[in-house]
């Protein structure tokens, strides 16, 4: 699920039956983040990038949202599927891509209705944050995932998170931190979840992934002219962290690709472009 990017306005305690609901801010997300910096000029391009070529490729689109991802994957020659929490999204996301696109309702938290090996990728934009426990659904993706497909995945930057709160929280703990996001004068109650990044890997690792790729890159240079006063602050800040994970082709599970094993690439692009 993509999303704008806000500074904390608060860290105070949110009622869990009304953080993250979607559903009560659909319309006024999806038009924000249609066509800002942050999701339109980042988030969205690098993914797009991440994933190369990806004509005829069966690919889940975890975490949907109103479809701006779906839709640039389909119109790259993609067979998108796209799964959802909201219903609210979904109904955006039908109303951009047809009714005749595959779109679910799911939590991601339980089990996905797909078959084994049915894709050849799953994207997860800015999406895992939103669990405190990552080991369960990625087991499910990667059983849903052929032999040598592919997660392609983005989170909050850990470093980001640790630094939104004060005092500091232990950077090598999973913890929480909520906010509001303000759309039309309306604030939602926002929580996310903040792992330092060897726990990451090491959920990754545990659910059977290989490491191919961590990437930090920079926004689309187009940005620059549209954002001028946001283009370097992004450009020079941490973000958001992009992951590429492979399934290793002979379809053998994670104990035989210990983290210490893994082939890592690093990269700080220079510029992001769909």
């Amino acid at each position: 699920m993509e999303r704008v990017t806000d500074v904390p306005e608060s860290s105070r305690p949110a009622d869990p039956a009304q953080v993250n609901d979607y559903d009560s801010f659909a319309e006024a997300y999806s038009a924000e983040t249609e066509n800002n910096l942050a999701n339109a000029y980042y988030a969205r391009p690098a993914m797009l990038a991440l994933a190369g070529d990806v004509a005829g490729r069966r690919i889940l689109d975890a975490g949907c949202g109103s479809g701006p991802l779906s839709a640039a994957l389909r119109d790259r020659g993609a067979v998108v599927t796209g799964i959802d929490a909201s219903a609210g999204m979904l109904a955006l996301a039908r109303r951009r891509l047809g009714d005749e696109a595959a779109l679910h309702r799911v939590d991601l938290s339980d089990r996905l209705p797909f078959a084994d090996g049915a894709f050849d990728d799953v994207v997860a934009s800015l999406v895992l944050h939103y669990l405190e426990d990552w080991e369960p659904t990625l087991a499910e993706i990667r059983r849903v995932l052929r032999p040598g497909g592919r997660l392609i995945a983005s989170v909050d930057h850990p470093v980001v998170a640790y630094t939104l709160q004060d005092p500091r929280p232990d950077y090598f703990a999973t913890t929480s931190y909520t906010f509001d996001w303000t759309f039309n004068g309306q604030s939602f109650p926002m929580r996310f979840w903040r792992k330092p990044l060897h726990a990451m890997t090491d959920a990754f690792a545990t659910a059977g992934f290989r490491l191919s790729v961590i990437s930090e890159p920079l926004p689309d240079p187009a940005a620059r002219e549209l954002f001028p006063d946001d283009f370097h602050d992004l450009s020079t800040k941490p973000n958001f962290l992009f992951f590429v994970l492979e399934v290793p082709p002979s379809a053998i599970g994670s104990d035989d690709y210990p983290v210490a094993g893994h082939e890592r690439t690093w990269s700080r692009a220079e510029g992001a472009r769909a």
